[in-house]
């Protein structure tokens, strides 16, 4: 077991992990749409999301590691066939190339052991398929019933219902997504022809993940590597993998400062790693760098969660707070909202944790980040509200004057 004490030790593997997902690198995966695809099938998926008061995260995810990224490229990518929807550990899009490992979740929705919802109703998607097969591709909003919309997605109307039912299952895909607004139609004719649909063993799943894994986090724990997968064989599966690659060598384990215990493959510490920056990055709260809190707070002692679930009351930070990369250490948390009808990003909430940089240098990578995260809001005005520690607010204000 490699124990971890030095500070710079700790920073190789944080560089190690920071390098893996693409946000060390001035463009990791190259520019434009050619980069979004590379992107994706690197870090295994980017997850939806339906929050909107800053740009949604699946299109910030990107952002944050594809220089020339557009909005419209994920639909395009859809489109041409190189993406597919469907869940991961929630709603993804997901490398085209990996559409055979969604096959067991489907099988197992279809046949009952698993359910989407209770007690489908099976004739109404049964029509919804015919209308399908035989009218074209349907968007969920042309549906027709006669029942009034309710709040709450379990609360949807029967026909939606059933053709969510029917997507998850596996009968049909995503062709074609506007905004928010998504075009079902039947598998066969989304599918491309070349894509591998043999239905995966349990041992080719695990090996799938754990390698997954490794590729876009560099290290890992047990428990994340099946992140928030409910199917026991699958999990033995991998704890399996995992112990005979540790046997064999081709794993080691990482005891980290913090007792916590980490996986790398046999070597990774040794490689040679990419220099760090005076940057800043604007991440997304549900960027695949720290979507999994217990690791995130094992390797970089930064403790966060999202609020925008808990009533308002209880809120620490602020609804929708966004973590602040610098370096290799996570330094704050940003709570903002993009006005864009007046082109304004206002920033309610600003907060820096204790660190060990300069002040000068974080205030400067902050304005840089601001500057581009503006851009993308599509944004040229900014007010901050409050900042802490409070003894850095006048010196961000003026920093940001010149966005007022």
């Amino acid at each position: 077991m490699i124990e971890i004490r030095r500070p710079k030790d700790l920073s190789r593997i944080r560089r190690l992990a920071l390098a893996a997902q693409g946000l060390l690198h001035a463009q990791p995966f190259g520019r434009g749409l050619k980069g979004c695809r590379e992107a994706i099938h690197h870090i295994g998926y980017v997850q939806v999301d339906t929050i909107s008061v800053v740009e949604r995260a699946h299109h910030h995810v990107l952002h944050s590691r594809v220089p020339g990224y557009d909005p419209a490229m994920t639909n395009q990518m859809l489109v041409d066939g190189d993406i597919f929807e469907y869940w991961a550990h929630a709603a993804a899009f997901l490398p085209m190339a990996d559409y055979r490992f969604s096959l067991p979740y489907k099988h197992a929705i279809k046949n009952g052991q698993t359910h989407w919802f209770r007690n489908p109703d099976k004739k109404l998607m049964g029509e919804l398929l015919a209308r399908i097969r035989s009218e074209g591709p349907l968007r969920s909003r042309d549906l027709e019933s006669g029942e009034a919309k309710r709040a709450g997605w379990w609360d949807w109307k029967p026909a939606k219902k059933a053709i969510e039912q029917l997507y998850m299952q596996g009968d049909l895909m995503v062709s074609d997504r506007t905004g928010f607004q998504k075009t079902y139609d039947l598998t066969e004719r989304v599918l491309p022809s070349q894509v591998n649909t043999t239905f995966p063993t349990t041992d080719e799943f695990a090996a799938h993940l754990v390698d997954q894994q490794f590729r876009c986090h560099g290290i890992a724990s047990l428990k994340g590597i099946t992140y928030l997968r409910r199917n026991a064989a699958l999990r033995k599966a991998v704890k399996r993998l995992v112990n005979e690659r540790l046997a064999t060598g081709a794993l080691e384990q990482v005891k980290l400062p913090s007792g916590d215990i980490l996986l790398v493959e046999a070597g990774a510490l040794e490689r040679p790693m990419p220099r760090l920056r005076n940057r800043m990055l604007i991440l997304s709260p549900f960027d695949n760098s720290v979507i999994q809190r217990e690791r995130l707070r094992a390797l970089f002692q930064y403790d966060y969660q999202i609020e925008c679930y808990a009533p308002a009351a209880k809120r620490q930070y602020g609804y929708f707070c966004l973590p602040l990369l610098y370096r290799d250490e996570f330094v704050g948390r940003m709570d903002c909202k993009a006005h864009r009808k007046d082109r304004l990003l206002e920033i309610k909430s600003l907060h820096f944790e204790q660190h060990r940089f300069d002040e000068a240098l974080i205030i400067a990578a902050f304005v840089e980040a601001i500057r581009t995260f503006c851009q993308f809001q599509g944004c040229d005005r900014v007010s901050l509200t409050e900042a802490y520690p409070k003894s850095l607010e006048q010196r961000l204000r003026d920093a940001l004057g010149f966005l007022a």
